[in-house]
C-alpha cells in the first residue's frame, strides 16, 4: 500500500483559474475543491455543531471511554467500524458523520482508501508552527479548540521547525506583530496542503496544535488519502 502524495485528481483541474488566496474559508462543501489551486494552502469549510455527536463525545470523555483514540484504514465505500467507538447513545450519529466526511474526502482526492485516526489529546501534539510532510490532509476537531494557523504573508519560512534553533515562534523571527493566529472551530472541515504535494515543496499550510487546558481534552479526526499499488 502506497500513498502517492504527488498525485492530482485531474490534470486540468487547476488550469486557467484566477489567482487564489493562501487560505479560503467557506460554508459551501463544493468549495473544498479550491485546495487544488497551486497558491491555496488551506481551505476551511465551516459547519454547525452536531448536538447529538457533541453530547456523545462529551459523555465518552467524561467516562474516559475513548482512551487515546485509534488508527485504522477504511475503504472509501466503507463506514467506520462501530466497535472502535464507545457504545453510548449517539454512536450511530458519530459513525454517520465520519462516513460523510470520508466520502467527501475520497471523492475529492480520488483515493480508494483512507488512513483515519481519531486522537484524544490532553496536550498540544505539535505545539510549534510547521508544515506537514504530506499531500493534502483533512482535519476536523470534534471537541476542544481547533487547529491554529497563520497566513504566510509576513512569515519567514526559513525559521520553521528545526531552523528556529529552539526559539519560540515569535522569538525565532518566524512571524512578527502583523501576523494573526487564526483558529478553526469545532466541526469545521479543514484541508491542509503539505510540502509533498506536487509543486508545493517551498509552500504548505503553516499550522500548529492549540494548547489544551489542564483537565481538558481535545478530540481530533485526521484523514490521509491512500492509493494501493494497483491504482493508476
Amino acid at each position: 500500500m502506497t500513498v502517492p502524495v504527488t498525485k492530482a485528481p485531474s490534470p486540468n483541474l487547476t488550469q486557467d483559474w484566477e489567482p487564489q488566496p493562501y487560505a479560503y474559508i467557506t460554508s459551501e462543501l463544493e468549495e473544498l475543491i479550491r485546495i487544488f489551486h497551486p497558491f491555496t494552502q488551506i481551505v476551511i469549510c465551516q459547519r454547525d455543531v452536531d448536538n447529538v455527536v457533541d453530547r456523545y463525545i462529551q459523555q465518552g470523555l467524561a467516562n474516559n471511554l475513548f482512551g487515546n483514540g485509534f488508527l485504522t484504514v477504511i475503504r472509501s465505500d466503507e463506514s467506520l467500524a462501530p466497535h472502535l467507538l464507545p457504545p453510548l447513545p449517539g454512536r450511530e450519529a458519530m459513525v454517520d458523520d465520519v462516513r460523510f466526511i470520508a466520502e467527501l474526502y475520497s471523492d475529492l482526492m480520488g483515493c480508494n482508501e483512507i488512513a483515519l485516526r481519531l486522537e484524544v489529546l490532553d496536550k498540544a501534539m505539535c505545539p510549534r508552527f510547521h508544515v506537514d510532510r504530506t499531500g493534502i490532509r483533512l482535519v476536523c476537531t470534534y471537541h476542544g479548540q481547533g487547529t491554529e494557523w497563520i497566513n504566510d504573508e509576513w512569515v519567514d519560512r526559513d525559521k520553521l521547525e528545526l531552523s528556529s534553533l529552539g526559539f519560540a515562534d515569535r522569538a525565532s523571527g518566524l512571524l512578527d506583530e502583523r501576523t494573526r493566529v487564526e483558529t478553526t472551530a469545532p466541526f469545521d472541515i479543514t484541508l491542509l496542503k503539505g510540502s509533498l504535494w506536487q509543486g508545493n515543496t517551498q509552500r504548505g499550510a503553516i499550522h500548529r496544535s492549540p494548547a489544551v487546558a489542564a483537565g481538558q481534552s481535545r478530540v481530533l479526526l485526521v484523514m490521509d488519502a491512500v492509493w494501493d499499488s494497483n491504482s493508476g
